[in-house]
């Protein structure tokens, strides 16, 4: 059976290797540059804590460090859940 919990945002990274061009003519290097992101969110299942990682692609806001998000778990299996953002 499939649950929902609140996770908090314990980290956020940007993955600065794999920049994305937004412009097609550049002044600079990093003239028009947008980079993915990845969060780590821990959540609480029956009094354990639980971490897991989501990637967000780049140009997509970001949660703040801190900040809360849905995440959805299975019952018998609470460590593979899917964080909602």
């Amino acid at each position: 059976m499939r649950k929902e919990t609140t996770g908090t945002v314990i980290s956020v990274s940007k993955q600065w290797w794999l920049k994305i061009n937004t412009k097609v003519i550049r002044k600079g290097p990093m003239d028009g540059a947008v980079f993915p992101h990845i969060i780590k969110v821990s959540y609480i299942v029956d009094g354990k804590e639980y971490t897991g990682k989501k990637w967000i692609s780049a140009g997509t806001p970001v949660p703040i460090e801190g900040g809360s998000v849905k995440v959805v778990y299975n019952d018998d299996a609470p460590t593979k859940a899917e964080i909602l953002y």
